[in-house]
């Protein structure tokens, strides 16, 4: 696979978790919600760090550690660089019983869909830099 398939790729699946992400809030599953957005995330993150280093990226879930990887951290403002903070907790943990569920206490359909907007919001932001090429 070319590079550009394989950004193209990365960026077909992060669209792709966005709208599970979306189907998930209809459903009021807000874990879920906030799961896929981190998956998003990561995915369109991987992709700008094939679009840079022409090279498949690390396999990780950290987002910080591929945004900086990827060149795209010094890029982000302050509140981007909180906004995937709060988004790294997300994603493997939501998945054991005991944070799980201090997760879903957490999060409610106002937390929820502002998580969901600022991901939409840092991904068009990515996925515009990488179709510039």
């Amino acid at each position: 696979m070319e590079k550009d398939e394989k950004v193209e790729y990365w960026i077909e699946i992060s669209e792709y978790d966005l709208k599970t992400a979306t189907a998930m809030l209809k459903t009021k599953r807000f874990l879920y919600v906030a799961f896929m957005c981190h998956q998003a995330i990561e995915k369109i993150l991987k992709g700008h760090y094939v679009f840079i280093h022409s090279k498949t990226n690390p396999f990780t879930h950290n987002l910080t550690f591929l945004a900086k990887e990827s060149g795209a951290y010094d890029l982000f403002s302050e509140e981007q660089k909180n906004f995937i903070d709060l988004l790294e907790p997300l994603n493997i943990e939501a998945r054991y019983p005991t944070y799980k569920e201090k997760l879903i206490q957490a999060l409610n359909k106002k937390e929820s869909k502002k998580i969901l907007s600022q991901t939409k919001d840092l991904h068009r932001w990515r996925k515009e830099k990488l179709l510039k090429k």
